[in-house]
């Protein structure tokens, strides 16, 4: 493993944890002032690992809910993964299970951002897990620290504090270098609309689905037409 490619995917995510770190002061304090204690916070951080499913579940234990619907919910925010997992796929094929498996707890919007940027542009198969887990792993330990420190915490931080708006920074840091093409603007612009009319429309758990399918179709729609302007006419 060469450990330049793990600093290098350190180096892609640090920048990104300015955005995290408070998310993950929410995501710790949350569940400390619904009672449910800093055990709980750290579990939902090591074993969902994920910000905004955390957020969905803890919301649905705290009003009294069943863990299965709590569980339904962090799964339906989350299913965006499977889209990652997707599109990561091509690149691991020829990676053993146990590495598949180990990339998919970390996988984050960061982590994927960072990584298919660099993977689509040709790297070397044998560097892409090193900047992966460099990247992703770096994620991971400042996602817990926080999550441990807003729930140490939590009681002295004053409401009036907004950290919930480090949420939608964190994932305008991840679209803007990503908007270098028609298809891409085409995609961000059809999916941001799609989210908002759906939360708008009371779907608050399916609008991060609908958003993400509705860029995705709309990005690909784009993308085909430009292909067909540009192909050379056929005699």
């Amino acid at each position: 493993m060469d450990l330049s490619d793990v600093r290098a995917g350190a180096a892609a995510i640090a920048p990104m944890l300015v955005g995290v770190v408070p998310f993950g002061l929410v995501a710790g304090a949350t569940p400390v002032s619904e009672g449910l204690g800093t055990a709980a916070a750290m579990g939902f951080a090591t074993i969902v690992f994920a910000g905004a499913s955390q957020l969905a579940a803890i919301d649905v234990l705290a009003d009294g809910g069943s863990a299965l619907v709590a569980v339904i919910a962090a799964c339906t925010i989350n299913l965006r993964m499977l889209l990652y997992s997707a599109s990561l796929a091509p690149f691991l094929a020829e990676e053993p299970l146990r590495r598949r498996l180990a990339v998919a707890y970390f996988l984050t919007d960061q982590a994927y951002a960072t990584s298919i940027t660099r993977w689509s542009a040709g790297e070397e198969p044998r560097r892409r897990l090193p900047f992966y887990f460099g990247g992703a792993v770096l994620l991971w330990i400042g996602w817990q620290l926080s999550v441990l420190t807003g729930a140490l915490v939590s009681g002295a931080v004053p409401e009036s504090l907004p950290l919930d708006f480090a949420i939608p920074l964190v994932f305008l840091v991840l679209l803007v270098p990503t908007l270098v093409s028609r298809p891409a603007v085409v995609a961000a612009t059809v999916g941001g609309l799609a989210a908002v009319v759906g939360a708008e429309l009371g779907a608050d758990e399916l609008s991060v689905l609908v958003g993400a399918l509705s860029g995705i179709a709309a990005g690909a729609f784009a993308e085909a037409r430009a292909e067909r302007r540009t192909a050379p006419e056929v005699p």
